[in-house]
């Protein structure tokens, strides 16, 4: 029976940081994975293929463009399943042997099997060969990730009703498209698709999606979203599902009905722990499936197994799960680390993207915090005239008391590489001013910083060290400069 110091069950992004962590730190590290590829859901099904499909839409539909060459542009006129599908298979294949070098590189072994517990410090291993092997380790991470919800009242069959793992390997281009769940995912694909002038309604039961962005973001997008072809149906929980052979029927709470040949459900994922046999080890997860941790140590209530990524929930991005692997690899091998910063941005990959870091404009309100409002649009840039851009906006929220900034909200072409400049910002808890003092490249999308820092700045209170400072009884220079004339006059 082998010994390991740490045992990683799950080679996603968390997975892939706490062993490449403990690898330089010399420490005899196991990586465990259920498939047969390293890099769990973020290569598979998930974050990878989701935004390389997007790239790959982008690039053939000939969006970007269109404002140039009008609506009915396209780089490639009939564009099909496997032209997706093309780019994605590569896409992956080169994230996998990447992944895999990098393991290779920091002596970090690997195990391809299902791992469930069997004692506080052992693992049992099933491969896909039919062998049982018992491992053990002085601390253990799971890093699982999530598994698609898949509920009963759904009548998926892989082909027509489909969950967003099965969307990836579609056969076809569905003229039309139902999207059940607004949220990152489905957002994502629902605006993905209607790029390619697939008829798309995005179906959500609650009043509002994707809460916890600014609502002027949110009204911004919604309004360009539709412009773009989404069918946006809020506050109508589904009745039922239908799956009539050549297209699926949708029946709403309201009495409205819907239908299209695809039936896309993206309503939730489930922290997918339900076959590790955390009873062994006297841990429980919530009704979603997902552990509770201490999130500066992540820690569960077993001090030597640890979770991290999207398994302990939000806010399950691939982003944080690596800075989350980081720490608790650091964390279990008795090594001191960096914390992670306070501000991390959060990227949605839909047509248009958004990206999002720090407070939005409610969470200032209920607060009670004093705030200005910077506010810069694409198309006041150059560069933005340069793309093409029509649309797209940068807020920035200030503080009126610190002039720090507290948030910054972009929605547009290229927001999810822009919102950086904003979180190194904040994390350095920078003001308003360094928006207006310092130079930016020309011409540039960045430059919307600047604008907005210069629209804030100058609605806000004069800083005490730039007011003009006058002698105790010297007038005003309006009122010195007409005493003369005052003076003549009388």
């Amino acid at each position: 029976m082998s010994h390991y110091d740490l045992i990683i069950i799950g080679s996603g992004p968390a997975g892939k940081a706490a062993a490449i962590q403990a690898g330089k730190l010399k420490r005899r590290v196991l990586v465990i994975d259920r498939r047969d590829q390293l890099g769990g859901v973020s290569v598979h099904t998930g974050t990878i293929p989701s935004k390389t499909l997007r790239e790959t839409v982008l690039n053939l539909s000939g969006w970007r463009e269109r404002s140039f060459y009008g609506r009915s542009y396209r780089v490639k006129d009939d564009i099909h399943a496997e032209d997706l599908k093309t780019r994605l298979h590569m896409t992956l294949e080169d994230e996998v042997d990447i992944l895999e070098h990098q393991f290779n590189r920091n002596h970090v072994d690997t195990l391809m099997g299902l791992a469930k517990f069997v004692g506080a410090n052992e693992v049992e291993v099933a491969t896909e060969a039919g062998e049982t092997i018992r491992l053990t380790a002085d601390k253990f991470l799971i890093s699982t990730g999530t598994v698609t919800y898949r509920p009963e009242y759904v009548p998926f069959n892989g082909k027509t009703v489909v969950d967003s793992d099965e969307f990836l390997e579609l056969a076809r281009i569905p003229r039309s498209l139902i999207v059940v769940g607004a949220g990152v995912i489905g957002v994502e694909y629902a605006t993905m698709f209607s790029t390619l002038d697939v008829r798309v309604t995005l179906i959500e039961p609650r009043d509002s999606f994707l809460d916890f962005i600014d609502r002027t973001l949110i009204h911004e997008f919604t309004h360009q979203i539709r412009d773009n072809g989404v069918d946006l149906r809020l506050g109508s929980a589904i009745e039922k599902i239908e799956d009539a052979d050549n297209h699926v029927e949708v029946s709403l709470a309201n009495g409205r009905h819907v239908r299209a040949e695809m039936l896309l459900f993206a309503a939730g994922r489930m922290g997918a722990t339900s076959k590790l046999n955390l009873e062994a080890v006297g841990l429980e997860t919530d009704h979603r499936g997902r552990l509770e941790v201490d999130r500066k140590t992540y820690q569960t209530k077993v001090p030597h197994i640890y979770a991290a990524g999207d398994v302990i929930g939000h806010p399950s991005l691939a982003s944080t799960s690596l800075q989350q692997g980081r720490v608790a690899g650091c964390h279990a091998l008795d090594t001191p680390t960096l914390p992670e910063s306070p501000w991390y941005p959060y990227g949605i990959y839909s047509v248009p993207e958004m990206s999002t870091c720090g407070m939005s404009e409610e969470e200032l309100q209920e607060r009670g915090i004093p705030y200005e409002v910077g506010i810069a649009r694409f198309r006041e840039t150059s560069r933005g005239h340069i793309m093409g851009l029509e649309h797209g906006m940068l807020k920035m929220l200030l503080s009126l008391k610190t002039r720090r900034v507290l948030g910054v909200q972009i929605v547009g072409e290229g927001a999810t590489e822009l919102i950086h400049i904003g979180q190194a910002v904040m994390n350095l808890k920078g003001t308003v001013d360094y928006f207006v003092e310092n130079t930016f490249n020309y011409p540039t999308l960045a430059e919307a910083y600047r604008i907005a820092g210069l629209d804030a700045f100058n609605r806000m209170p004069i800083p005490e060290e730039f007011k003009v400072k006058r002698g105790k009884d010297e007038p005003p220079a309006e009122a010195t400069k007409d005493a003369p004339a005052a003076k003549k006059k009388k």
